[in-house]
């Protein structure tokens, strides 16, 4: 038996890397997936163990316990988001970069922020950029700043997708296909044209798929992870997936506070004393209207 993970599934047939053990095989889940009290389908990302048949092809036969699972894009173990935005073009819009970091924080899976396009930034738009980056290091979250055009930053997004299974998300143009090829050295993913008229990229993947960097470290390929919405998450939830709220809600009043109306809030001192952006939390309270 070989212990591989699920790179890549089409029409129920999977690529299972298996590594120095056997190398890629191609598999077939075992018909007991099928059964109504099983009833499951492998995932890219799933960690399986495979039976190898006398023509080379593989059998799989179990899949092991799922750490994380993606909704959209339906994806197995992913371990951290590299959430790629622009600062410009197309435009830097905050309450879709905390949308993608609430959907992480909700699947239990890390965020790296990957602000692009910082050539394009002059003279007097880097103070702004400066302070966002501030922001979110501050709340907690690893930023790293590039620009695949100029190569710069691409040593430190190599170094983000070390040891992880990490899946690329962000709004269509903000230069995901880019950074890819960037950090790969090959062209291995088409790069969209940017639609000058809407300035909004082009999507081109076509296909879910996990790339081999190297030993223990891929890149999930899917179409599935430009947008995201709130749906599923509990508005009293909400407040458990801002990082920058976790230390400060020890020290409210109340163990359930929501930090809108309640007294005593530590979260609502912090935005006072500057602990916490007054920006984030103006759109934690429009999410939580929202949700409500």
């Amino acid at each position: 038996m070989l212990e591989g993970i699920i790179v890549k599934g089409v029409g129920g047939l999977y690529a299972v890397d298996t590594g120095t053990q056997g190398g890629m095989i191609s598999a077939k889940p075992r018909g007991i997936f099928r059964k109504k009290e099983i009833a499951i389908s492998p995932l890219v990302g799933d960690m399986v163990s495979v039976s190898l048949l006398d023509d080379g092809t593989g059998v799989i036969e179990k899949i092991h316990e799922r750490k994380t699972i993606l909704a959209r894009p339906k994806v197995a173990n992913v371990t951290q988001a590299l959430i790629v935005f622009a600062y410009k073009e197309p435009d830097l819009h905050l309450d879709l970069l905390d949308k993608f970091l609430i959907t992480c924080e909700a699947a239990g899976v890390d965020s790296v922020i990957a602000f692009n396009k910082i050539d394009l930034l002059d003279e007097t738009e880097r103070p702004r950029a400066k302070n966002i980056r501030d922001t979110y290091e501050k709340a907690g979250y690893k930023v790293i700043e590039l620009s695949t055009y100029k190569g710069i930053g691409i040593d430190l997004a190599k170094d983000a997708l070390d040891s992880e299974i990490t899946v690329f998300a962000g709004p269509s143009g903000a230069g995901k296909s880019s950074i890819f090829n960037a950090v790969c050295n090959e062209e291995l993913m088409e790069i969209g044209e940017l639609s000058t008229k809407i300035r909004r990229g082009k999507h081109t993947t076509r296909h879910s798929q996990l790339i081999k960097l190297h030993e223990n470290s891929y890149i999930v390929d899917s179409p599935g992870f430009s947008a995201v919405h709130l749906e599923g998450i509990d508005a009293d939830d909400l407040k458990k997936l801002f990082r920058d709220f976790k230390e400060l809600a020890d020290e409210c009043k109340f163990a359930n506070c929501n930090h809108i109306d309640e007294p005593d809030c530590a979260v609502k001192q912090g935005v006072s004393d500057g602990l916490v952006s007054g920006l984030r939390y103006k759109r934690y309270l429009s999410f939580y209207a929202e949700l409500c």
